[in-house]
């Protein structure tokens, strides 16, 4: 029971509900400004390491590579051996997040000590390091999580990163509120909390965290059952939210949504209860099926599939060139393989568009409201909506692109292609500076910004394979700050600084931003193209993909 994919779900989930530190920097950041004695410019570099170390996940992909999946191979190959079996058992996504646990409670212990004066004030570059150890501790949680569910639920990909991504989206609030209820005003005390709390979930969860080999029917159906909750919680945050930003909530108050916030957070056990209690009676009848999916199961079975689909249709042959190796007759690419080929690289040129001009555009959402006039009051629940923003994106993305395949025969780039060029009308509608841009801007922004990160995981382990997909897409995922910081400094900083005048070198107007945003919705503009360069390249190749994948999700959804 304990080695379900069902309850291996759920504990990821509530994984991912609390490795979000680094979404919640702004909690802390006062503190560990004025501790440190920092300035601004000295406070925006410790927060770009911070960037660098949550999007820099190669180091976690190589090692869930390494005690993941090559273990799981190698103990099917000496399944006879039982000594050796034994041995090679030793490994598995737990040791992922041993890891990230050890760099989490690390990185934010030591800036604790550093914020309460118990050792000496470090020197900027020591800072910059445990900022960066401890946001790099994300990527590990993140990668056994995501790269664990992929395999466990291959025909539905797009759904199930769009739920572990989008409750990773939701940590930042989910932690702000058990703050908020317990230590409001102790910023320092947070950063402690940052530090034990997601260390202790991880490890407490770790073990059931694991690679189930079984195809079970039904998965849709639950599947579905989970995006629920995911939409629940992210509505009663979005409430909650708000709600705090008009009205000040008595202690009782907030002690009461976070009991209930929990309940809703612990109702995914009861979907993995009624799923086993499914599969319970499905067995029962001998109707479970034991054979894993063509698309992501091991090489000799995939293979005699992928080319007995294509063998009557030349041109199906000539579409599985070397940059769509997943129809190859070869392993998963790893990620030096991947890097050869034209798809990786129009994957990350989209991403650093994408994602870079999303990052760039939060880390700047204060600056922008402080210029056009807003009050405070109203910048906070920019900022705090931003993650429901980024959730809804990430969910959203997901489970649409699940559809479009499934049904539509859609190849999933095309929603890549969509979202970019919808990023820039969101960019558009911040540079023209009217009454409630931002409000606007900020919802289009944050959906898309958020749904690249659930359709980039889900493309790469589809084009390059699920073997390597944790150090393939965590590479990808540099992207993300290399693009942040082109934009944020050689962009919006440049020409913010260009047009602010005054003692304190501030900026009041539309024109502050306004040719900035301008740029960045070329770029994200130029980044849909690049997309669409991607779809076209690889078009037939998610027709082969559907073709072999339909009868088994109809299967499930006609259940």
């Amino acid at each position: 029971m304990l080695s379900s994919k069902w309850i291996t779900t759920v504990a990821s989930i509530w994984i991912q509900c609390t490795c979000g530190g680094s979404y919640a920097f702004g909690v802390y950041s006062s503190v560990l400004k004025s501790s440190q004695s920092y300035d601004q410019a000295t406070l925006d570099t410790v927060s770009v390491f911070k960037d660098i170390g949550a999007n820099a996940g190669v180091l976690s992909g190589l090692l869930y590579s390494a005690v993941a999946v090559h273990r799981r191979r190698r103990c099917r190959g000496n399944h006879q051996a039982s000594s050796v079996s034994y041995l090679l058992s030793f490994g598995g996504p737990w040791v992922v997040h041993v890891a990230g646990a050890i760099q989490c409670f690390a990185g934010y212990f030591l800036i604790w000590l550093s914020v309460t004066g118990v050792i000496h004030r470090p020197a900027v570059p020591l800072m910059c390091l445990f900022m960066f150890i401890a946001a790099h501790a994300q990527t590990f949680f993140n990668t056994a999580n995501v790269v664990t569910a992929v395999q466990n639920f291959p025909d539905y990909g797009g759904t199930i990163v769009g739920i572990m991504k989008g409750f990773l989206g939701l940590s930042g609030a989910v932690l702000i509120q058990v703050y908020d209820a317990l230590f409001e005003g102790n910023p320092s005390i947070f950063i402690l909390m940052l530090a034990l709390l997601p260390t202790f979930i991880s490890l407490l969860l770790m073990c059931l965290v694991r690679i189930d080999e079984r195809d079970t029917q039904g998965n849709k159906k639950q599947l579905n059952r989970f995006s629920t909750v995911a939409l629940l919680v992210a509505a009663y945050l979005m409430i909650v939210i708000i709600l705090e930003n008009i009205f000040t909530f008595p202690l009782w108050a907030r002690i009461a949504t976070l009991i209930l916030l929990l309940l809703l957070l612990a109702s995914p056990l009861g979907i993995a209860a009624n799923a086993l209690k499914d599969e319970s009676e499905i067995s029962s009848q001998g109707l479970v099926s034991a054979e894993r999916s063509p698309l992501l199961s091991d090489n000799g079975s995939l293979q005699s599939e992928r080319w007995s689909s294509a063998a009557g249709d030349p041109k199906e042959h000539h579409a599985a060139d070397e940059d769509t190796p997943m129809l190859q007759d070869e392993e998963d690419l790893n990620v030096v393989q991947a890097m050869r080929t034209g798809n990786f690289w129009l994957l990350f040129i989209a991403m650093a568009c994408g994602m870079g001009s999303g990052l760039a555009t939060i880390n700047n959402i204060s600056q922008i409201g402080e210029s056009l006039g807003y009050t405070t009051v109203e910048i906070n629940t920019l900022v705090s909506l931003w993650s429901i923003w980024n959730f809804l994106g990430r969910f959203g993305a997901g489970y649409v692109s699940d559809i479009l395949l499934h049904r539509r025969g859609w190849a999933r780039p095309l929603l890549m292609v969509i979202t970019l060029a919808t990023m820039t009308i969101g960019h558009v509608i911040i540079a023209s500076g009217f009454e409630g841009n931002l409000y606007v801007g900020s919802v289009i922004v944050g959906v898309c910004y958020g749904s690249q990160w659930s359709l980039m995981p889900t493309i790469t382990s589809e084009l390059f394979g699920v073997g390597h997909m944790g150090t393939i897409f965590n590479t990808i995922a540099i992207a993300s700050p290399v693009g942040s910081y082109l934009l944020s400094v050689r962009v919006i900083g440049y020409i913010y600084d260009k047009e602010a005048s005054g003692k304190q070198n501030s900026c009041s107007g539309t024109h502050c931003f306004m040719l900035s945003f301008l740029i960045i919705g070329c770029v994200t503009l130029f980044g849909s193209l690049v997309a669409s360069a991607l779809f076209f390249r690889t078009k037939r190749f998610y027709k082969l993909v559907v073709l072999r994948r339909l009868n088994l999700s109809l299967q499930d959804d006609d259940r």
